[in-house]
Formats: structure tokens, sequence, C-alpha cells
């Protein structure tokens, strides 16, 4: 697993708010996708212009539960395509900067009870074939089980052989440091064992605090280097927010925002992580431009 460490960007939403954007639940960051593209090719420019190599497109909002079912069927794919080719654009106009087509989980974040198998293929048809033309490879996001992420890829391989990144979202509630696990109690040795049986390229973890990511970085390193998939890489992109209370309620903390989140702080954790074997390197919900400059300056 050695190599050069990728940045890659930023949270979406959070950028599109502060810029401007149209921005309100329950469409998210996918109502600037709808009514004001040209805010989502200024965040991609924004996060290009402080050194990301990887720019994730706009589309962990196109799916049914926040669109709207109506309007999923209708204009998915149509979004989906309009996501993929502004970052496509911005990806163009710098140098060995790439698309990862951003596949977000189906159903509401966190809430790893509520997937339902039988629709994935319908939800994912239009952003996977949406997509495909504009993207250097797959991103399988904030995932919080093993059966969701593993449908995912299924269905990504019905359509494409571009590589395929699956990136797990891990229980941090407050207090919570070690061991890491999937918010669904899945420990991290099954999640990476599969996905390396599955052919990932890439295992990353995200959307999680800052604290929990070791463990899980470590483990997933040991992994891959007792096994035959020995060129996969890890990464990981923590969130900002304030720690969770103990609590069945997904979302409890998450309009605030850590104040100890600040460049400096978080390239603390970055560091970290780096010897923890993580080669992929940015953020999520709450880490924008100035974080994913300061990791950049921090590489080179």
């Amino acid at each position: 697993m050695s190599g050069k460490i990728e940045v890659l960007d930023g949270g979406m939403s959070r950028l599109l708010e502060s810029i401007g954007a149209p921005f309100k639940l329950p469409e998210w960051s996918a109502l600037s996708l709808i009514e004001a593209p040209e805010y989502v090719t200024q965040a991609h420019q924004l996060y290009a212009q402080s050194g990301a190599n990887i720019l994730t497109t706009n589309t962990y909002g196109l799916v049914p539960h926040m669109l709207g079912q109506a309007r999923f069927d209708s204009q998915a794919k149509i979004l989906a395509s309009r996501a993929g080719a502004l970052a496509r654009e911005v990806a163009d106009n710098y140098d060995n900067v790439r698309v990862a087509g951003s596949i977000p989980p189906l159903f509401p974040s966190y809430r790893p009870e509520l997937y339902r198998p039988e629709l994935a293929e319908t939800i994912l048809a239009p952003l996977i074939s949406g997509l495909l033309p504009y993207i250097d490879f797959w991103l399988i996001e904030t995932q919080s089980s093993i059966g969701e992420s593993l449908d995912t890829l299924a269905q990504i391989r019905r359509y494409s052989a571009l590589p395929v990144y699956i990136s797990y979202t891990l229980k941090d509630e407050e207090g919570r440091s070690e061991p890491a696990e999937l918010r669904s109690g899945e420990s991290i040795s099954a999640a990476v064992d599969s996905a390396l049986s599955a052919g990932v390229a890439a295992i990353l973890f995200n959307c999680s605090q800052p604290e929990v990511m070791s463990d899980a970085i470590r483990k997933t390193v040991a992994i891959i280097a007792h096994s035959d998939s020995r060129d996969v890489r890890v990464g990981v992109y923590a969130n900002a927010f304030m720690p969770e209370p103990v609590s069945d309620i997904p979302y409890a903390g998450i309009s605030l925002l850590r104040p100890d989140m600040d460049p400096p702080n978080y390239l603390k954790w970055v560091e970290k992580w780096e010897a923890d074997g993580a080669l992929i390197i940015g953020g999520c919900c709450g880490i924008g431009p100035e974080h994913i400059a300061a990791i950049r300056q921090w590489v080179d």
C-alpha cells in the first residue's frame, strides 16, 4: 500500500450554504443542483483550487426520501448527469484531478435498519447511468452496513467496470473512541473482508467523529497487509459535527459544528491517520476548502 497521499475534497452541503446557494431540507445539497447549479461549480472550483486531487459529485441528495418520489422518478438521471458534468468540467481544468461518482445511502443516513434491498436497483439505476459518462471511479459512501454496500457494488458492476471505493460510517456516540464498528454493529474485520472479496480498489471511513477513525484505519491496514489484495488503498474523511448523545435518534447533534475542528486541529488528526496508514485523506460535513488547503500544504 505504498504510494503518495491523495487529497480528497471536503463536505459539499455546508460549503454550498456558506457561499449562498439555495439550501433547505429535505432537498439539502440537491437543491442547488436543481435551482442554481453554478454554485455547485463554484464549490468544486474552491476545492480544486485548495489542492484536492479528487472531486466528489454532488449526488448525495439524489434519493427519493430527499427529492420526493415523484421528482426522483422524473429527474434523478438528469440530475445525476448534471452533477457528473459539473464535476468533470472543473476537474478537466486542473492537472491530476479525478472525479468520484458519489453513491449515497439509499435511505436515511446512519439508519441501517431502514435499508430495503428490494428497492435498491430502482434507486441506483438512474444514478449510475447518469454519472457513468463523467467519472473516474465510484465512491459508495457513508455506508452503515455491509449488506447495503455490497448490494450497491453489485448493481454498479452491471453497468460499469470502473474502480469502486467503499466508505463506511462508524458508531461515534459521545464518549466513544474504540473499538470501531459500523453503525449496524458489524465489525471492521467483517466489512473489510467482504469488501476485499468483492474486489474494491479502496476502503475508506467517513462521516464520523475523528476520534473513532484510527482504530478502523489500523485494523483495515493490517487485514489488507495479510491479504491477496495489497494494492487496496485506505482512506478517511471525518466530519466536524458535535458528538451525538448516546441515543437511538440519529442526527441528534447534527446542526452544530465542533469549535475544535478548525484547519490546524483537523490537520493533527490528518497526521495521525497518515501514520496509521491512510493514503486518501479529505473531509466530510463541516470540513471545507480551508481544511483541504491545509492538508495539501502539509502533503506537499
